[in-house]
């Protein structure tokens, strides 16, 4: 049975976060869109305003991931650009609009892993586990002992790559089939992924 969003709550119950503090950037300066000659520009205004929708919309959310990867915020920025930019080139050439939500992360996956697959040394603004982990002060953080917070860093700090993909996939609300389509995964093989990651923090907390 495939896991709800009461796995994602106890995930957050674990005082696991997805809101780690990003930097401001407005969409006018981090990309711009040139003019395609072969589509009237009333249309080409007309992408450029729904892709910036979506870009208000998902910025932070695809930055979040492809910091995941281990990129430097100014490496993550560029891929976000870039994935931005082939969303463009995407609806200017009439691809399909189905699930466009999904798409933009399957891209930001693809993108991000091989600019990391590229760089010879990896910049790290802050540990990919302590990404989970909120900035700031909340009530329930406060009752988190630093032993606990030691535990679940432990935990997050071995899982596999895929298990933490699908796991972080899964808090950004994304559904099973389109963590799928995202990582290239059967659906069943997300579901044993998150019961697996589930299970271990379960473990955790129960060791408390």
């Amino acid at each position: 049975m495939l896991l709800g969003y009461a796995g994602t709550c106890r995930l957050l119950h674990y005082g696991l976060s997805i809101m780690p503090t990003l930097p401001s950037s407005s969409a006018t300066s981090l990309f711009s869109f040139q003019r395609a000659n072969d589509a009237a520009p009333e249309s080409v205004s007309l992408l450029n305003r729904e892709v910036l929708g979506f870009f208000d919309e998902l910025r932070a959310p695809l930055l979040r991931y492809a910091l995941s990867f281990g990129l430097s915020i100014h490496d993550a920025e560029d891929t976000i650009q870039e994935v931005f930019l082939a969303l463009f080139q995407h609806l200017r050439q009439n691809g399909s609009r189905s699930n466009l939500h999904g798409w933009l992360f399957r891209v930001t996956h693809n993108l991000a892993l091989r600019r990391r697959q590229r760089s010879q040394a990896h910049e790290v603004d802050a540990p990919a586990e302590d990404l989970w982990l909120d900035p700031s002060p909340n009530p329930e953080e406060l009752l988190l002992s630093s032993e606990r917070q030691a535990q679940l860093r432990a935990v997050l700090r071995v899982l596999p790559e895929m298990d933490q993909h699908c796991l972080r996939l899964r808090a950004e609300g994304l559904r099973y089939r389109e963590i799928s389509a995202v990582l290239g995964i059967s659906l069943g093989s997300v579901s044993t992924s998150l019961a697996r990651t589930f299970a271990r923090l379960a473990r955790t907390e129960g060791r408390r």
